[in-house]
């Protein structure tokens, strides 16, 4: 059986439906096919589940702090795990439902519930129904990369998906990998009440930040009690009588740490592998990143490839703004790339790393003459206020033009501060006129003017 319809969306992740709500109000009839679970990763093992665990843990580390503000409590504060799962799986199945029902109310748009296979260059096959358009989206984001690791299948692991399934405290937890993934639950499950190891393979966490970025987010962890195994070259597993243990290669510290559970944080890869995407001639690289142009479409004009998917930003607003360019461009006549973007993030550590534009070794790479501002959160009433001063502020201008080139931001409230000073980059205003604009006290934003006006050249 075949239908044939003006478009055909695949996956219900960030882009996809608000990308088939916009063809369905322009008229066209749509197909939508998803496979899993509305919402994607962000809302049903990303962002949505970790960031109300990170909040249940933020909750956890202040009662445990709260003598500090002159508040006693009866007792010594206890953390129920299945209280949290509880609240984080009500506030998900929340979130999915809501992109669910809305999906099923959209009058011209047909769901189909099952795994989508390309079976030509304008065809796509769902349990066994051939769906034809002249219009092919995927979204259908990505999933926990697995290493080659020795040892690895004879011990079970978790990754960033199956830790939401968690409803007990693991009482050693053996973190691989040291960047935001790995970094959050370390932090979570540490608050949690969980002994917590990182094991890194760089000389630092989070290397791609600037040293600065990762040394003070080191500092902080380990202030909290979590060990850091940095430089560990070759990482092996091994099974225990009473739980695993990792091999480890480092230059300092044991050759093996024991642990009761290991999380497998190590990137993501794409799923792209089963959508039989020869059949479409449609090309990838060699990780399975789906190649598109500036304006997202595939080596296939019928059809394109937005979110994780595509390699061009691992984020949920990254994949919203691929929606965006896309449907302005098909629907608006708009020339818009993903390309025009300016990197935005965070890690949602905390303290916070709040990061926009340009870093210290982009800006050499370029070999852009540039300044630099830097200030410490200790000089930032609202974290003094706070009681929470770890961190700074900094942030790099062109020496030129005195364009604003990027920010780091680590501190309380930095993954709000940042925002910002998004508009100035984009309208590269200069900073000097960025020091004009008044701003509220007390909080952290309010000292981005003060963090430029002693700035040094970046050397």
């Amino acid at each position: 059986m075949s239908t044939t319809f003006d478009a055909v969306v695949i996956g219900m992740g960030q882009a996809g439906p608000s990308l088939a709500a916009r063809l369905c109000a322009h008229g066209m009839k749509v197909a939508i096919a998803e496979r899993d679970q509305f919402g994607g990763t962000c809302v049903n093992n990303g962002c949505t589940p970790t960031k109300a665990m990170v909040a249940g843990a933020y909750a956890a580390h202040l009662a445990m702090r709260a003598a500090q503000y002159g508040v006693v409590l009866p007792g010594s504060p206890t953390v129920s795990m299945e209280r949290v799962k509880s609240r984080t799986d009500e506030i998900v199945r929340n979130a999915r439902e809501g992109v669910e029902s809305w999906m099923a109310g959209l009058k011209s748009a047909t769901i189909y519930r099952g795994q989508a296979r390309f079976s030509g260059p304008r065809s796509v096959e769902v349990n066994g129904e051939v769906l034809t358009a002249d219009k092919i989206f995927i979204n259908v984001g990505g999933r926990p990369l697995i290493p080659r690791m020795p040892g690895l299948d004879a011990v079970p692991y978790l990754t960033s998906v199956s830790m939401m399934d968690l409803d007990f405290v693991p009482e050693h937890l053996l973190v691989i990998g040291g960047s935001y993934v790995g970094l959050e639950f370390a932090q979570i499950f540490r608050r949690f009440g969980s002994r917590v190891t990182v094991v890194e393979m760089g000389p630092r966490l989070v290397g791609h930040e600037d040293e600065d970025v990762s040394r003070c987010i080191e500092d902080f962890l380990s202030g909290e009690g979590i060990a850091l195994r940095l430089g560990a070259q070759c990482v092996s597993m091994h099974s225990a009588v009473d739980g695993l243990s990792v091999g480890l290669d480092c230059k300092e510290g044991a050759p093996r740490e024991a642990g009761s559970h290991v999380l497998l944080a190590v990137g993501r890869t794409p799923n792209t592998d089963d959508l039989g995407l020869g059949a479409a001639q449609v090309k990838t690289d060699p990780h399975g990143y789906i190649e598109v142009d500036e304006g997202l479409l595939t080596s296939n004009p019928h059809v394109w490839a937005l979110g994780d998917c595509n390699g061009k930003g691992a984020f949920t607003h990254t994949a919203y703004n691929d929606y965006e360019i896309v449907a302005d461009n098909l629907l608006a006549g708009a020339a818009r790339k993903y390309t025009d973007r300016i990197p935005v993030y965070a890690l949602f550590t905390d303290p916070p790393l709040g990061r926009l534009g340009m870093n210290e070794a982009a800006i050499k790479k370029a070999g852009t003459q540039a300044l630099v501002g830097k200030l410490p959160m200790t000089r930032v009433a609202r974290a003094r206020e706070k009681g929470e001063t770890q961190g700074f502020l900094k942030v790099y201008v062109e020496k030129g033009s005195k364009r604003i080139l990027g920010a780091s931001l680590v501190g309380v409230g930095a993954d709000e501060s940042v925002q910002s000073l998004i508009d100035a980059v984009y309208a590269s205003t200069p900073y000097t006129d960025f020091q004009r604009h008044v701003r509220i006290h007390p909080t952290v934003s309010e000292l981005l003017p003060t963090v430029l006006e002693d700035l040094r050249p970046l050397e």
